[in-house]
């Protein structure tokens, strides 16, 4: 359901990646709509991958202290440095400035890998759920699988369940997992292959904690579609991401237990697939309500760009210049007691 990235190329040794022309008009007439002066430095860091920034998340199943060393003599430092209220001593993000970017490990079968490279906003969801020890937790669209290791650097759950409809995938999912996850907690992971707009009547009430990173235009990698044909296809089919993603909303609030907390992202600038998708749901249920997360942008400032989304519970990071992370959409909401 995800797009993917598609390369095409090779400069100097490195894959070079080649802007779909297509797609870019297509953001050009959205988003400087919807961004105003702000879309000219996204569109400039969107298009220049030389100039992304890759953060490296450690494992605290199996990090050395020389690697942090390593990382401090680079030049990195610590995501929030400890600023926010939530911040589990056990999650340690480290963050380069620069483009710098630190080697993939390989998967070994038996073997944990050390760290893993991903956006630095990527960890704002995961952040927003304050996952506790010992508490039942969804990730219902979880492919391919950084988030859900974020978790388990967070705390340690009671039940964590996995889901991810897309076979493809899915295998995907299960070889981050192995690569990252000790045994004795693989046994409290459950990683499932349903639709997920079905999780809900499965296993309603179930859950204290339910992320849904959901399906989106995941603007970063559309960018460079090598076909033009498939990418106006797409565009066509970009109206439908709002309804998929309210279906597998719907099923997040029945698979939520009352007083759980529910958060929504996507890595999309769009919208339609952001703010328009929450107002839906808090139209349409009287017993989900906006949690205020204004405060994280506010703590978060010194390493993230934010855009105004209009609502307190949701927060748009946008690329900008030495602060090249995002698009990623966060949105935080709470199941009530009554209806």
């Amino acid at each position: 359901m995800m797009l993917t990235r598609h390369l095409k190329g090779k400069s100097e040794g490195k894959l070079a990646k080649q802007i779909c022309k297509v797609v870019l008009d297509h953001f050009e007439t959205q988003y400087s709509r919807e961004l105003g002066d702000a879309w000219n430095t996204v569109r400039d860091i969107l298009i220049s991958p030389s100039r992304w920034q890759y953060a490296v998340l450690l494992n605290r199943f199996n990090y050395p202290l020389e690697l942090e060393k390593n990382l401090h003599m680079r030049g990195y430092h610590t995501l929030f440095q400890g600023s926010l209220h939530y911040y589990p001593k056990s999650l340690k993000c480290y963050l380069s400035r620069t483009p710098d970017r630190m080697p993939s490990e390989r998967h070994k079968i038996g073997n944990l890998k050390k760290y893993y490279l991903l956006n630095a906003a990527s960890l704002l969801p995961i952040l927003a759920l304050e996952l506790r020890d010992g508490e039942k937790v969804l990730d219902l669209c979880a492919a391919p699988g950084g988030k859900s290791i974020a978790l388990l650097q967070c705390a340690y759950p009671g039940y964590l369940h996995c889901n991810e409809y897309d076979s493809l995938r899915l295998r995907w999912l299960k070889e981050t997992l192995e690569s990252f996850i000790p045994q004795p907690l693989v046994d409290v992971i459950k990683v499932t292959e349903l639709d997920g707009r079905e999780v809900g009547d499965a296993h309603p009430e179930t859950f204290d904690k339910v992320l849904v990173d959901a399906p989106c235009s995941n603007d970063r990698t559309w960018l460079f579609s090598s076909d033009s044909q498939k990418a106006a296809y797409r565009i066509r089919q970009r109206k439908n991401l709002p309804l998929l993603q309210i279906q597998l909303l719907r099923s997040a609030v029945k698979a939520l237990r009352p007083g759980g907390l529910l958060v929504y992202s996507t890595c999309t600038l769009s919208k339609a697939e952001n703010q328009d998708v929450i107002s839906e749901i808090l139209n349409s249920y009287g017993n989900i309500i906006p949690v205020d997360i204004k405060e994280m942008a506010k703590t978060c400032s010194q390493d993230f760009t934010f855009s105004f989304t209009g609502q307190e519970c949701g927060l748009l990071v946008i690329p900008d210049k030495d602060k090249a992370w995002g698009p990623m959409y966060v949105a935080k909401l709470k199941k009530s007691w009554t209806v």
